[in-house]
């Protein structure tokens, strides 16, 4: 597969999970983090903020990775 068309199917995908990471970390902000004080929810929402790449960064390698020659 060309480097081309990994990189389309990996932007689709990484979209797609956004589009799922993203309400379900703002429901979990709103319900569990809004109760913490100031200081734990600046590490709560920087955690979330950052938690989404590792489980993208496989597919990110993946969509990176030189055409075979």
């Amino acid at each position: 597969m060309r480097r081309r068309t990994r990189s389309f199917i990996g932007t689709i995908v990484m979209i797609a999970f956004v589009m799922i990471y993203a309400p379900l970390a703002m429901a979990l902000a709103d319900s569990r983090i809004a109760e913490t004080p100031p200081l734990v929810q600046s590490v709560l929402y920087a955690a979330l903020g950052v938690l989404w790449i590792f489980p993208l960064m496989p597919l990110i390698r993946w969509m990176v990775r030189p055409d075979a020659a």
